[in-house]
């Protein structure tokens, strides 16, 4: 098990957001399927998370800089990778043959990836996908162009390959709330 920690988590890049949090049962049962990967990381919030969780992990940003932040805050325990990747390239990212028992996509949209998402789950394996919506925009902060806000009810329809456990739309739980879309879904088996 991972010796990364809530308190790690805390002093670094921040909590999870509640939908992730909700999840971690479903996200836990993934293990057996193959690791998890967070795509667009960030700081690595949710990657710190996973890993924490004790699930494999690979943390996936464009952003060199925020990877080695992130890398200095892992032990050796292995579960935690980070790679640098463009995911807005003009090809889709080579991944390999990987199969991932999770994917998880927090505040990030590129839509181009939908159909490559979908294929980087194995059997069984779910999406945890969380980003902002139009709504946002009265609030302030946050994304204002079209191209990184989901329209009304767009998420819902993203991933026509998988199954839809559970989809919010609206204010999150979050200590700073925000407009999102949160979904979760499965890819059958």
């Amino acid at each position: 098990m991972s010796s990364i920690n809530a308190d790690d988590i805390e002093r670094g890049p921040g909590r999870p957001s509640h939908w992730f949090t909700t999840h971690q049962d479903e996200l836990l049962g993934t293990k057996s399927l193959g690791p998890t990967i967070d795509l667009a990381c960030g700081r690595g919030r949710h990657s710190l998370a996973a890993a924490a969780l004790g699930l494999e992990t690979i943390a996936l940003d464009r952003n060199a800089e925020s990877l080695a932040e992130l890398s200095s805050q892992v032990d050796s325990s292995g579960l935690l990778e980070t790679r640098t990747l463009d995911l807005e390239g003009d090809e889709a990212p080579d991944l390999g043959t990987a199969c991932f028992g999770a994917v998880l996509v927090f505040r990030y949209l590129h839509r181009p990836l939908f159909p490559w998402i979908e294929s980087l789950l194995a059997p069984g394996g779910v999406l945890l996908y969380e980003t902002f919506t139009t709504a946002q925009r009265p609030l302030g902060w946050g994304p204002s162009r079209d191209d990184f806000l989901f329209q009304p009810g767009e998420l819902a329809t993203s991933f026509p390959k998988l199954e839809t456990e559970r989809y919010k739309e609206g204010l999150s739980k979050d200590p700073r709330a925000a407009q999102t879309a949160r979904l979760f879904a499965r890819k059958p088996r």
